[in-house]
């Protein structure tokens, strides 16, 4: 039947960045689609925040497990305990990233020429180096296994340029804001990090495509949205639930052929 294709009863499925806005929605919809979700993130441990975030989820379908993504050893660890409590996975969602918001220290979103290397190295080590070395040891894992599917969240920075002007209302406020380097070269970065992975694995049955998001409503300041969503053909950001289908499929048989592509979903964004 049709909707077989779509099938993810019992996948073990582990999510970085899981506590995050996305990672929730994202953890939520496999988990209602019958998978078994591993969420890894630092803040895991964090019982208040679990409750809040995941009070109606089925216990023995999600696992949380405070994991620092920049640590090797800390994915080791996060795996084996996977493993002891359910199987290897066949499915990876590298979505735990690092920005930095409107309210971040003055001196991440002031001009290039002052942004600090601090801030460069600390973006690059999670959006960076912690999708490689989760795809190294998890991805790793599923081609020893038989094969699965990782999806890499990218962002359309990661494709175009930000466009400044939208920010100007904040340097006419006299505040130094422009949207900084590091977010953009890290998910630009993450699209042949995809495309290598997909050549490399391809054999082994385990696909590797990006999900190219566009903005997603989060209390933003009204001007900032009424500039933003001016840019997009559809005329607004996306609901945080509207990518899960995107997940759904590129985890699932239904894009069984499918691999080293990039899936855009952007409200038309990148079109004009």
């Amino acid at each position: 039947m049709a909707s077989d294709i779509f099938e993810l009863r019992e996948k073990v499925i582990v999510v970085t960045g899981g506590m995050g806005q996305l990672g929730r929605q994202f953890t939520m919809a496999l988990v209602e689609r019958g998978a078994r979700v591993a969420v890894f993130d630092t803040k895991a441990s964090d019982d208040a925040l679990r409750s809040r975030l995941f009070d109606h989820m089925p216990p023995e379908r999600v696992l949380f497990l405070p994991v620092d993504i920049t640590s090797r050893n800390s994915i080791e660890d996060g795996l084996r305990e996977v493993l002891e409590q359910w199987h290897a996975p066949e499915g990876l969602i590298n979505n735990a990233a690092l920005d930095s918001p409107p309210d971040a220290p003055a001196e991440e979103n002031g001009p290039f020429e002052t942004y600090p290397e601090s801030s460069w190295d600390t973006v690059m080590e999670t959006n960076v180096k912690g999708v490689f070395l989760c795809s190294q040891v998890i991805g790793g894992k599923m081609s020893r296994s038989g094969g699965g599917s990782i999806v890499n969240i990218c962002s359309t920075y990661g494709m175009v340029s930000p466009d400044q002007r939208i920010y100007e209302y904040r340097r006419e406020e006299g505040k130094a804001f422009y949207k900084p380097v590091a977010y953009s070269a890290s998910k630009s970065a993450i699209l042949n990090i995809t495309r290598y992975l997909s050549t490399y694995w391809a054999k082994a049955g385990v696909r590797v495509n990006t999900l190219t998001l566009g903005g997603v409503f989060n209390d933003q300041d009204s001007t900032f949205l009424e500039r933003y969503c001016q840019k997009v053909p559809m005329g607004r950001m996306a609901y945080e639930w509207e990518y899960n289908g995107a997940i759904i499929f590129l985890l699932s048989g239904a894009s069984s052929y499918m691999t080293g592509s990039n899936l855009v979903i952007d409200g038309g964004w990148t079109a004009w």
